[in-house]
């Protein structure tokens, strides 16, 4: 059983130590560890070139056209059994670096797409895409700020475990917390944070969440789109639609059953979403052969370029 570690914040600063402090309790629980400073990689931006969708949905495997450090990281995540992050809290949510290896998963990692592709590769005799994308897997979060502004964080991060269906174990948030290698208590719950992570790694299939309950009965999530008109309410996590209503003097959200088929974290709401996008880039492949859309296409890329600084 292996667990991985991965620290979003400054060598040796708050996010490594709790990083590493949760490591400590992996390692108490029997795991082999690893640690990463996601700061020493070269982790380049999504471009949103769609290579990896092209190739998955072609049955030629899972391919992405920027080479750098992503690929090494992606095969640690993938060999791990379970995963713990550490990332400081930036303007309320989760760091740039976190949210561009998130976007880097983005549909390349999206479960349901593997599942489509490797159907596709074995009816064309293709290349399946790699069977670890597969694999279930457990992941904690763990955000450190230095304030109590921190209302997306939690989204954020269990955001990046939607794509692959990693199951979420502890998702936590250290407010106030600028010198939190000082504080015992926030210490120990790291500890125990990567201990609950080693013991669900043992028994994937019957782990279950560890953290406190969010308003969402389904994923956890605090975080939600109202419609200003009503009581209907969208979970801004894994999409359930239903209502906020005040139950005993408690916000709760209520759903209709059949709104967990639709998911963003289960396979049927994944291949209803990957449905949706194989309609929609049908009618864009038909529209871009017409010549108005060529038209329109000249007009913006000939009315101004992009400034670029001089060297």
């Amino acid at each position: 059983m292996k667990i991985l570690g991965i620290s979003f914040g400054t060598q040796n600063g708050n996010n490594d130590a709790m990083c590493k402090e949760a490591l400590m309790g992996a390692q108490e629980a029997g795991a082999e560890i690893e640690f990463i400073n996601a700061f020493k990689l070269n982790i380049q931006p999504c471009t949103g070139c769609i290579a990896c969708v092209k190739t998955l949905m072609s049955g030629r495997g899972n391919i992405c056209v920027l080479k750098d450090d992503f690929g090494w990281l992606l095969d640690k995540m993938l060999d791990a059994d379970g995963i713990v992050i550490s990332d400081p809290i930036f303007e309320k949510g989760a760091t740039g670096l976190f949210r561009t290896i998130t976007d880097r998963f983005g549909p390349r990692m999206d479960r349901g797409n593997n599942v489509i592709s490797g159907k596709i590769a074995q009816a064309a005799g293709g290349t399946a895409p790699d069977p670890r994308i597969l694999k279930d897997k457990v992941i904690s979060y763990m955000a450190v700020g230095g304030s109590d502004w921190a209302t997306r964080v939690q989204c954020d991060h269990a955001m990046q475990a939607l794509t692959p269906m990693w199951k979420v174990i502890d998702n936590d948030v250290f407010r106030w917390s600028k010198g939190i290698i000082m504080e015992d208590e926030k210490i120990a719950r790291a500890h125990q944070i990567g201990y609950n992570l080693a013991e669900a790694a043992k028994d994937i299939k019957h782990a279950k969440y560890q953290g406190e309950d969010g308003v969402c009965p389904h994923c956890h999530s605090n975080n939600f789109f109202l419609d200003r008109n009503s009581t209907h309410a969208v979970c801004c996590l894994c999409g359930i639609e239903g209502d906020v209503v005040i139950r005993d003097g408690k916000v709760m959200f209520e759903f209709p059953e059949e709104q967990l088929a639709h998911a963003h974290d289960t396979l049927s709401g994944k291949f209803i979403h990957g449905d949706d996008i194989k309609e929609n880039e049908g009618k864009l492949a038909q529209i871009q052969k017409t010549d108005e859309y060529k038209e329109r296409v000249k007009k913006y890329r000939d009315f101004i370029v992009s400034s670029v600084p001089e060297k």
